[in-house]
């Protein structure tokens, strides 16, 4: 009758209502504007999904950038961690799902003793004699945490949103890495442009110092004319170099990205000569799902959210099935027969009474958890708000500066183009025409310096857009219930 009371209790418990839900997850709200500050032409673009997915870089059809953006996704050593570490949350998702099941234990036993016969009878008046016998054991034991009071589901639900978290990080490194690569990429071409300006400079002014020399020869020029212009050239040969320098640290950056040593990687020398393409945008609202650091910090939020149910089920009992069977026989031989088995089936009940208020502080610990993780789902949301603004504002004033700065190196070169003709005629001195050698080697570097802004600028809205990543991937990812699961070990 005992054995079935058990039992009764054993299928009624199931059916007792959950006393300890967690609460409902709903993701945090954040106020969005109906529209970018910009102004147009930006809005006009394309919508985001015409960039390629997972590989944003092709937008700017430059196969040498393609080349090397594809070798960072197979070698990058940190999206190499990055991809570890979604293994390593899969695998915590694994263990945490394993508290679903019921863990069956087996183990096997064979022992040879000898019983003293000076050993306690416990009151019997027969002396014992000793004996040595044998015994033979296959024993299981059966575990099973009923949750009644969702610890074990909450705590399933916790594993899952940071394993989603772990996969929204692993595509932010992905974007980061690639932005980073090819932020570095187009500043490597603005230098190799602006070191070809130096160079072309650095021609002209030697033809000027034998132009020089050859007045000064024939008394046509003074020497100051002479040492004023060697300055210059050698002004020009140190910027020279140090432009060189550099350069070689953008490509020590691009091999490092790609997974290889400095010494392995060699960027061939080519001058930026694109133009920024014209960029897709989204709304606002669209932003948040395009962001895999924004999806990161919402997952983030539901796992803490997941983990407030699990410390208010610290609060309930925990309720445990266990059992415990096998074979045991002092033969071998008669170790499988029918009376050799044994088994016990018993349901335990822990309910916390005192402890200090331990639980209730832990409570409060997973509620404030909760509420630090909305806050930094709402920065982030913030930052990628701002980080698209200044993109869109940023390329709207660098290409009106451009274009303002072409008109700047025009006027700076008939400029130079007349200090010459002056100079040659006698009616200026040869310090006008240094100004105005100065005057067009600053503006054509400078040209070239806002050519590179612009193209790094695009690829740092490419990326504050998400680069056509889509949160909706991450709903496919999870660990869910099953029974191949449950028989593993």
């Amino acid at each position: 009758m005992k054995f079935r009371g058990a039992l009764l209790l054993l299928f009624c418990v199931p059916a007792i209502p959950a006393f300890a839900r967690g609460p409902k997850y709903q993701k945090p709200s954040v106020t969005t504007s109906q529209n970018w500050q910009t102004p147009a032409p930006w809005h006009e673009a394309l919508p985001l999904d015409s960039l390629p997915k997972g590989m944003w870089w092709a937008f700017f059809g430059d196969a040498e950038l393609n080349q090397y953006e594809q070798r960072a996704m197979a070698s990058n050593q940190t999206l190499q961690a990055a991809i570890a570490r979604l293994s390593e949350a899969r695998a915590t998702a694994r263990v945490t799902a394993a508290g679903l099941y019921p863990e069956l234990d087996a183990g096997a036993r064979a022992i040879r003793e000898r019983l003293s016969g000076n050993r306690p009878v416990n009151g019997v008046r027969i002396q014992p004699i000793p004996v040595t016998q044998n015994e033979f054991t296959i024993p299981f034991t059966l575990n099973y945490e009923i949750d009644l009071f969702g610890r074990v589901g909450h705590s399933v639900e916790a594993s899952n949103a940071q394993l989603q978290a772990s996969a929204a990080d692993l595509e932010n490194v992905r974007l980061l890495v690639s932005s980073e690569l090819a932020a570095d990429y187009f500043q490597l071409r603005e230098l190799d442009s602006e070191i070809a300006v130096v160079q072309k400079a650095i021609t002209y002014q030697q033809q000027g110092l034998t132009l020089v020399e050859n007045r000064h020869t024939g008394g046509a020029a003074s020497g100051l004319d002479v040492a004023q212009q060697q300055v210059v050239l050698d002004s020009s040969i140190t910027q020279l170099a140090l432009l060189k320098q550099q350069r070689a640290q953008y490509q020590h950056a691009l091999a490092m990205l790609q997974g290889l040593a400095p010494a392995e990687f060699i960027a061939p020398v080519r001058g930026l000569e694109m133009e920024p393409p014209a960029l897709p945008l989204i709304l606002p609202s669209e932003l948040l799902q395009r962001r895999p650091d924004v999806a990161f910090a919402e997952r983030e939020t539901a796992a803490a959210n997941a983990r407030i149910g699990v410390a208010r089920a610290a609060l309930y009992p925990s309720i445990s099935l266990g059992g415990s069977g096998g074979l045991d026989s002092q033969a071998i031989g008669s170790l499988l027969n029918a009376p050799s088995f044994f088994w016990s089936l018993g349901l335990s009940a822990l309910e916390p009474v005192i402890a200090g208020g331990r639980n209730r502080a832990q409570l409060d610990f997973a509620k404030a958890g909760y509420q630090e993780a909305v806050a930094n789902y709402r920065e982030t949301a913030l930052t990628a708000f701002q980080q698209v603004e200044d993109g869109l504002s940023g390329l709207t004033t660098l290409a009106a500066a451009y274009q303002s700065q072409q008109r700047a190196v025009a006027d700076a070169e008939r400029s130079l183009q007349l200090a010459n003709a002056r100079y040659t005629g006698g009616l200026v001195t040869y310090l006008d025409v240094i100004t105005a050698e100065e005057l067009a080697l600053s503006n054509e570097r400078e040209e070239t310096q806002l050519l590179g802004q612009r193209m790094t600028t695009s690829v740092y809205l490419v990326k504050a857009l998400g680069g056509g990543w889509d949160s909706s991937s991450l709903s496919a990812i999870g660990i869910k219930p099953s029974l191949k699961q449950a028989v593993q070990q």
